[in-house]
């Protein structure tokens, strides 16, 4: 089995460079192979555009989608994104530890999601959802919060945690992958602490990580979060009206 964990943060010493390295540690412990893509430190670029294609399907108007399917075909893909992709590839599970920034994930992040997941190769208008090419394929966040848990609560003033992932994990779910319920650090300034608050932090640390590293120890019982699929939706991509689920007009 093989893990490749998806690092975004700038700071490879903060919390969430920690978390990443328990991440590490603890699966490889377990006979785990890991790999780790560390957006900042690879300098990734996460901003899709025609700079990004030397060989153009359309010179005169640029369409995402068609440069990506263009580019697979050609073999003319940037590197960075085919790193990405062979990386995805090889994984049997993939874990994306962030910070949340301003209700989602950091810029290079959706970045990467904008850029790697490419149209044509890795999803078409039928491939995806429970069709798509990772399915089978586990993908985890481990997301770290400024506010505390109480108000990422449904009443919370900080909206409840699972609607603020919901993006995330749907995009992946998009993709194929099995999507397992997020492990969510609360009360992390900015994604990590102040060198002179290295107390606070070890302390932080130390509660946590016993907790991560048991969810990750605990992962081949774990359920994915369902989600409905192609049998569920009529032709216009709507709820069947006799589906058990569909409690309304």
């Amino acid at each position: 089995m093989h893990a490749h964990i998806v690092f975004a943060h700038p700071e490879p010493k903060s919390f969430n460079g920690a978390l990443a390295d328990i991440a590490d540690e603890t699966l490889a412990g377990r006979g785990m192979t890991v790999t780790r893509s560390d957006l900042y430190a690879e300098c990734f670029d996460p901003v899709e555009g025609p700079a990004r294609y030397d060989s153009r399907a359309d010179a005169h108007y640029f369409s995402a989608l068609t440069e990506q399917r263009h580019a697979g075909n050609e073999q003319s893909r940037a590197a960075d994104v085919q790193r990405e992709i062979d990386r995805l590839t090889a994984a049997d599970l993939v874990i994306l530890q962030f910070p949340l920034w301003w209700h989602a994930q950091p810029a290079i992040l959706k970045g990467w999601f904008d850029r790697v997941f490419v149209y044509g190769e890795l999803y078409t208008g039928r491939r995806r959802y429970d069709e798509g090419i990772f399915r089978g394929k586990r993908a985890l966040l481990s997301v770290t919060t400024g506010g505390p848990a109480a108000t990422f609560s449904p009443y919370g003033r900080g909206g409840p945690i699972e609607r603020l992932l919901w993006p995330i994990h749907y995009s992946l779910h998009y993709m194929g992958f099995d999507v397992l319920a997020p492990f969510v650090a609360h009360g992390i300034q900015g994604g990590g602490i102040a060198y002179e608050q290295r107390d606070v932090f070890e302390h932080h640390l130390d509660s946590l990580k016993h907790d991560w590293a048991e969810r990750l120890s605990a992962l081949d019982s774990a359920r994915p979060i369902p989600f409905t699929g192609w049998p569920d939706w009529d032709a216009d991509g709507v709820l069947r009206a006799d589906h058990p689920l569909r409690w309304g007009p």
